[in-house]
């Protein structure tokens, strides 16, 4: 679980994704996964590997698959310095505002990383009033205090500077719990999936995409210009069966397997896919399960509306709590998710 850890506590957020590209891009060079590494205009991370058939016999026309998993994790940018240095955010992806009290975090400038603590906006319970208690703040009542005056602050951060939520990462059961395993753990999967792949038929473009969290955009000038036959974005789902949420809206059930998404609110997946996937599943005795998520979307959605459309499939691993500093996910639902998707990626 080290590789994952480390790409969970490299802090990048939509737009700065620098540091997680550069732990990402130095991994594959150093264990020589592709033929050719690139990064596109918006920043998204490309690897092409050719076929590397069993028979060592090259396809004179190989299917040209892409795998795609976005690097960023949903944070703030800094909008506002006031005169008592404390820090007014910008929110780059959704939050719940009641998933932010009290919360430390970590605020990244040029020249180094700032620990730092987000509070809402009011009185404290000692003099709080009874409706006072009963407020709801917004995203943007939220503030970070860096214990610093504002001559300090300001010499330290620039508007526009990145701040994350900040979580450790941890082993807890048969799962594990950390800050933005959405959507990192698509990030490692892509990475264990062409790691464990010995041979295949079809041309691999896996793409590390940027600003999923805030609209797809990565992924869809680099679906453009990759131009591939299939698309297999690799995310993370829901994960409901908890307290206190009928079971009919759970989406998916830890521990069963990685998700093969039939639909989100961003797209509906390639049928004939989803029944490949299965197949595969089955013939390997690897765990998956079918899912729809009712509201929600992922990069597949781009990159089967690019040019003249592309079969498409999104692979999610279920996640509890997501959009937390406590996500948590199953071992064996990440080791269904590497494995299935090499598994198939074999048999094309």
């Amino acid at each position: 679980m080290k590789l994952l850890q480390t790409l969970t506590q490299t802090p990048s957020v939509p737009g700065r994704e620098d540091r997680i590209r550069k732990v990402i891009q130095d991994y594959v060079t150093k264990h020589k996964l592709f033929d050719e590494v690139t990064v596109d205009s918006m920043g998204s991370l490309i690897g092409v590997r050719k076929p590397r058939p069993e028979t060592g016999k090259t396809p004179k026309k190989p299917l040209k698959v892409m795998l795609a998993a976005h690097m960023d994790q949903i944070g703030f940018l800094v909008r506002h310095i006031d005169e008592f240095g404390y820090l007014r955010l910008n929110p780059v992806g959704g939050f719940d505002p009641r998933n932010l009290f009290a919360r430390k975090v970590r605020v990244c400038t040029a020249r180094g990383d700032l620990p730092g603590v987000m509070n809402a906006s009011g009185k404290p319970i000692h003099i709080a009033s009874e409706s006072d208690k009963k407020k709801i703040p917004e995203v943007t009542d939220f503030f970070v205090d860096l214990g610093m005056n504002g001559d300090q602050v300001r010499g330290k951060v620039l508007i526009g500077d990145m701040v994350v939520l900040d979580g450790p990462f941890e082993e807890v059961g048969n799962s594990v719990v950390s800050q933005c395993l959405d959507n990192r753990v698509g990030c490692w999967a892509q990475l264990k999936t062409l790691e464990d792949l010995t041979h295949h038929n079809c041309e691999i473009h896996a793409v590390w995409t940027v600003q999923e969290e805030v609209g797809l955009r990565g992924a869809q000038t680099a679906a453009f210009g990759v131009d591939p036959d299939i698309g297999v974005a690799c995310d993370t789902t829901l994960c409901c069966k908890t307290p206190g949420i009928p079971d009919e809206d759970r989406v998916s059930v830890s521990g069963d397997g990685v998700c093969l998404h039939v639909m989100d609110s961003s797209m509906i997946s390639d049928i004939g896919l989803v029944e490949q996937f299965e197949a595969v599943a089955k013939e390997h005795s690897i765990k998956c399960q079918r899912a729809i998520l009712p509201r929600g979307g992922q990069d597949g959605a781009v990159i089967q509306r690019s040019r003249s459309g592309v079969r498409t499939i999104s692979l999610a691993c279920p996640v509890k709590y997501i959009h937390t500093v406590t996500e948590m996910t199953h071992k064996d639902d990440l080791k269904s998710y590497h494995t299935l998707l090499t598994a198939w990626l074999e048999s094309l």
